[in-house]
């Protein structure tokens, strides 16, 4: 790997205090990887409402990362000779044994299907983050009982939790040790990586139930981020939840330093060379646990999980799959080559892990606010390190030409279940009459700890004062982007907006998210913005106004350069339907135009009305 290069580290520092000044956590810690160090981090905030910055040494709830844990578990069992990746799940998990086939001709689901999430399964976010602390007797009991079904197994694509769950069932199932005690014994235990593990009580935290409902903050000397939401403008503690069957998904704890040395390993592992794989002592050539080859297997295209858009706008670059490979995505960069990445989101906790192959280049980001965005932070910091000399940028192994058929089972449409529909349906009378008794029989019990139901009668209130009494549209159809998914306007005599829902993969299922968007007032700060911005667009000004305030850090002519191509590209446009908003905050809002329809987001400063972000996508 090339290492001929100068990184700018005062350039990351800029970008990552630029984006914590505009309010996505209340702590955010990052780390840059190079040369198998961890050469540079820095924190921002504090780990604690009222307490220090976060440093190297700060332990987050990483969610989601902790899914390339569990595959290289699976992978370490697979070279031990204890399991094959296209053995049938039931083999470890027999409650899967009586699940009926999805259709009479489909494959059962087997260890590959889970580690590439080929297996059906409807998308379970954020139903599966709630059960993070289920019991593994009642996870037992829910198989058992048979699960929903998208796609037939093998057939496409669709990010699911539950089947990393039923993958540390099968890993216990294998090894014979409990799945948390395995991952300490072969993995975290031989890299050193002593500040991770799966319980906030190991690091200080307290997640008994009682002092979990009062959210009490990690003890003093701890150096334990508190996980935060926001409600009402205000950063509320969000208690830390339990280990249990779902873990293997989401239940790692770590730090920026531990995962450094993660990273590196995964990195470290390309081009293939003349390491002896065979390794002294257990330790595969070159220490790690898991041999080289079976990292780079992790880290190769399995599935396609979707078509990449051009950036933003035409011009943006070229149409680009996107791929999932054993517990890690994969994105194959025309421009600088291969890069691994994985987020994280949770309740409380937002993380993202990335790394390009050419160079070994890593970054790491970790917040904790609630599905914190440090995708778009750890990306933007990357982009910005790795050189720009194509020499850098050589190939490293051909990418995988499997692409995943699609389509619904029965129908390859991508309608909706019936299921999906008859909520759809539900949800509506729900949002025109609310009841809480009505709400609880409808949705998993994550819907109300994401949003309680007190702060979802208030957003009601608030859309019906400012588009009046609304009904579904007559003159627009519901969408469905897979079948548990549902998405449909809602429409009064002042707009129109947006709601969405998504259902678990419960059988029978039930509503795991709920979202609807709420405008902003008119004559309110986000009002005005929206209204300032648009005008200027239309008015094809070259220079951003000074009528439009901005907060510290953006850069208005990045800002305007990308305004003024949407502008151009769609013509004067006028305001449609609220895609998504908090009513105050943040707005999304479809602007119709003479040549196209584009959808522009705002965030702003309330209480100053200063612009913090603003783009437009297609």
């Amino acid at each position: 790997m090339s290492s001929d290069f100068s990184i700018d580290l005062a350039a990351a520092d800029a970008i990552v205090a630029g984006y914590f000044a505009r309010g996505a956590a209340p702590a955010i810690s990052y780390g840059i990887v190079r040369d198998g160090a961890l050469v540079h981090a820095a924190g921002f905030g504090a780990r604690v409402a009222g307490g220090p910055p976060p440093d190297a040494e700060t332990v987050f709830r990483i969610a989601s990362m902790s899914k390339s844990f569990t595959a290289s578990s699976v992978l370490l069992l697979r070279d031990d000779g204890l399991l094959a990746l296209d053995d049938p799940a039931e083999k470890y998990v027999p409650e899967l044994a009586d699940w009926p086939p999805v259709t009479p001709d489909a494959d059962r689901v087997t260890i590959r299907h889970l580690l590439t999430m080929t297996a059906g399964f409807p998308t379970d976010d954020p139903w599966g983050d709630r059960q993070q602390g289920l019991p593994a007797v009642d996870f037992g009991a829910l198989l058992a009982g048979g699960v929903s079904f998208n796609w037939a197994p093998g057939t496409r694509f669709e990010y699911s939790n539950m089947g990393y769950a039923i993958l540390g069932r099968i890993i216990t199932a294998a090894s014979g040790s409990e799945y948390s005690e395995f991952v300490r014994t072969r993995l975290l235990a031989p890299l050193g990586m002593a500040r991770t593990g799966y319980t906030a009580e190991e690091f200080g935290g307290v997640s008994a139930p009682a002092a979990a409902a009062a959210g009490t903050p990690p003890s003093a000397e701890a150096n334990l981020a508190q996980g935060y939401r926001r409600s009402g403008g205000k950063w509320m503690p969000v208690p830390y939840e339990p280990y249990g069957a779902f873990a293997p998904m989401g239940g790692v704890y770590s730090t920026v330093r531990d995962l450094a040395t993660w990273v590196h390993g995964f990195a470290r592992a390309f081009p293939p060379g003349d390491h002896d794989d065979r390794g002294h002592h257990g330790d595969h050539g070159d220490g790690h646990p898991l041999r080289r080859a079976a990292r780079r297997e992790m880290q190769l295209p399995q599935a396609v999980t979707g078509w990449k858009a051009p950036v933003r706008l035409p011009g943006g670059g070229p149409v680009q799959p996107g791929y999932y490979g054993f517990g890690l995505f994969v994105d194959e960069d025309s421009a600088v080559g291969r890069i691994v990445t994985h987020s994280g989101g949770y309740p409380g906790f937002g993380s993202n892990m990335r790394w390009h192959l050419p160079t070994g280049l890593g970054v790491i980001a970790l917040g904790n606010g609630t599905y914190a965005s440090m995708s778009w932070l750890a990306g933007l910091i990357l982009e910005t390190i790795v050189p720009s000399s194509p020499a850098s940028h050589v190939a490293l192994a051909p990418a995988r030409d499997r692409v995943a058929a699609g389509g619904r089972v029965g129908d390859q449409s991508g309608g909706a279940w019936p299921e999906t529909v008859a909520a759809q349906d539900a949800v509506s009378a729900l949002f025109a009459s609310w009841d809480d008794t009505a709400a609880d029989a409808l949705c998993t019990e994550n819907v109300a700890l994401d949003a309680p139901w007190a702060e979802r009668r208030h957003a009601l209130k608030l859309v019906r004062s400012r588009i009046g009494e609304f009904r579904p549209s007559d003159t627009r159809a519901p969408e469905s982007d897979t079948p548990a998914h549902r998405r449909w306007w809602l429409t009064g005599a002042h707009g129109t907006v947006q709601a969405q829902i998504q259902l678990s993969p419960q059988r029978p299922p039930r509503v795991q998210s709920m979202l609807i968007a709420v405008p902003p007032a008119p004559g309110s700060a986000l009002a005005k913005a929206l209204d300032a911005v648009l005008g200027w667009m239309n008015g094809g000004a070259a220079d951003w106004p000074a009528a439009i305030p901005v907060a510290p850090g953006v850069d208005t002519t990045l800002l305007s350069r990308r305004l003024r191509m949407a502008a151009a590209w769609a013509g004067d446009c006028r305001p449609g339907a609220f895609q998504a908003g908090d009513g105050a905050a943040f707005a999304a809002a479809e602007l119709t135009g003479v040549h196209a329809t584009v959808t522009l987001s705002l965030l702003i400063n309330p209480a100053t009305g200063e612009l913090r972000q603003a783009d437009v996508t297609l």
